[in-house]
């Protein structure tokens, strides 16, 4: 148990660490050749200097009543931050799309269409790995649980919010080590992904599949078919809207965008509850149980889509400060990427070492066979800036699909980004994080493996033919277009 003492230490403590990853970043050169954020470095210092590690080390050498056995964080610590990862990432999906002007579903299809293609195809095809991998290897060789098949999509596409958001269902689902070897997955994706991409961006730029390396691109606006004085009015128009909703308001912007943040939980809370009580009076009835089971976070970023678009319905949207709302969104990831590293039970991953290596290899071999053999196929324009974006993002976290992006097209004259910001609003819901992440695990449970295995299967099937009828010719024709030029 703790108190609200314990609660407050326990964060003084996490921004101390915080504070002493930025430093070992700034004098450690390898640290920032990754690209690792100063919260995965944070982690790993909490988690050495935690129970699993300088304590179980003390433990061994001087016995259970020796000064720091327990690491040198008190177990009231221990418990706040073993919390907090399913608390905050609530706050990190909530803000997803709050400040974000929403199109209608048509203009964001015609914009992002072939990134959103790829990257379900990328979820997808990790579900189905998986799944593979564990019904030939990991039950009938490791005697693992079958839910393990949804790891590699929830640690890889998901990242470290994801990972954590789920651990209480791998323990509701009697599957307790499933969120130790999500968040080492998730870590493993991070890495990888930023030294796989750096040499595939090397790789590009030798191939000449980079054409804004070349100079080919133009760059591409936010405000499409505006001019510059007309993108300069827009944005002061919206500056003094925002002042003048703020003027007689007494309260401070940033709480206002927090208030936001928690009405999105509360929506999000409110639709859970009732999709419980349909369960309850329907399939739930006969002994069919998944309601239960799902986390608050894909829930929340549904009402924060529910919350802007209201708000820009009754024009009052210039009320949420985006910017405001990544600190908020940033801060509350930091913590939960920082507690769920300290609280990683290296015991798990010790005892699970073989199938923890074959899930990171099988995943890292199937995002590198999707983004150069499929992405060229599917994706008519800028295909390696487009594609690489996507690929960052299943290997961690939507930043790291971002920092590829810029090492191959700073400028953004593919036009990339836009597209693939606009593709989340298609693809978050679902999966990476979304409805599907959350109860992949509570199907496999519920129908086995295979069963999932053939969802998994048909639904990457679909996508991939939808994306080779719609953009297959295209895509060609790009392709030989790239060859002559070359």
């Amino acid at each position: 148990m703790f108190n609200l003492r314990d609660a407050l230490f326990a964060f003084v403590i996490l921004s101390i660490l915080i504070l002493i990853a930025r430093w070992i970043k700034q004098k450690a050169r390898w640290i920032q050749t990754l690209y690792l954020p100063e919260s995965v470095v944070a982690g790993f210092l909490a988690l050495i200097l935690g129970q699993e590690a300088l304590g179980a080390l003390i433990t061994n050498l001087g016995g259970e009543n020796a000064l720091f056995a327990g690491g040198l964080f008190s177990e009231p610590i221990r418990t706040v931050w073993q919390q907090s990862p399913g608390v905050f990432i609530n706050v990190v999906f909530a803000a997803l799309f709050l400040g974000e002007s929403i199109p209608n579903p048509k203009q964001i299809w015609k914009k992002a269409a072939p990134q959103v293609i790829f990257g379900q195809t990328l979820a997808w095809g990790q579900y189905v790995i998986g799944i593979l991998l564990t019904l030939l290897i990991l039950v009938p060789v490791f005697n693992m649980n079958p839910l393990v098949g949804s790891l590699i999509e929830i640690a890889f596409e998901g990242g470290h919010g994801t990972a954590a958001g789920m651990e209480q269902t791998f323990i509701d689902l009697n599957f307790p080590e499933g969120g130790d070897l999500a968040l080492g997955l998730a870590t493993v994706g991070i890495v990888s992904g930023i030294i796989t991409g750096t040499l595939l961006a090397s790789w590009g730029r030798k191939k000449g599949h980079i054409k804004t390396f070349n100079k080919e691109g133009q760059k591409f606006s936010t405000y499409e078919g505006l001019s510059a004085s007309e993108i300069k009015e827009k944005e002061e128009r919206i500056r003094l809207k925002r002042i003048k909703l703020y003027r007689n308001l007494l309260i401070d912007p940033l709480s206002l965008n927090f208030g936001f943040v928690g009405l999105a939980i509360g929506i999000g809370w409110l639709i859970l509850e009732g999709l419980k009580l349909i369960e309850s009076a329907t399939w739930g009835a006969t002994g069919l149980t998944l309601m239960n089971y799902i986390p608050l976070f894909p829930m929340a970023l549904i009402g924060g889509i529910i919350v802007q678009i209201t708000l820009e319905r009754i024009g009052l949207k210039e009320l949420i400060n985006r910017r405001l709302m990544n600190n908020l969104a940033g801060l509350a990831l930091d913590i939960v990427v920082v507690t769920a590293l300290a609280s990683i039970s290296l015991q798990v991953l010790g005892t699970n070492i073989v199938p923890f290596l074959l899930l990171s290899i099988v995943g890292i071999i199937w995002n590198l066979f999707a983004f150069i053999f499929i992405a060229p196929k599917i994706i008519p324009n800028y295909w390696f800036e487009r594609g690489i974006c996507d690929f960052g993002q299943s290997m961690g976290v939507t930043a790291t699909g971002i920092l590829l992006l810029r090492m191959v097209d700073p400028e953004n004259k593919s036009g990339a980004f836009e597209s693939f910001a606009y593709k989340q609003l298609f693809f978050e819901p679902i999966v990476g994080g979304g409805l599907f992440t959350a109860a992949a695990p509570i199907l496999i449970n519920e129908f086995g493996s295979l069963s999932i295995l053939l969802l998994t299967t048909v639904i990457l099937v679909i996508w991939l033919v939808l994306g080779f009828f719609l953009f297959g010719k295209d895509s060609k024709q790009a392709r030989i277009a790239e060859k002559i030029n070359r």
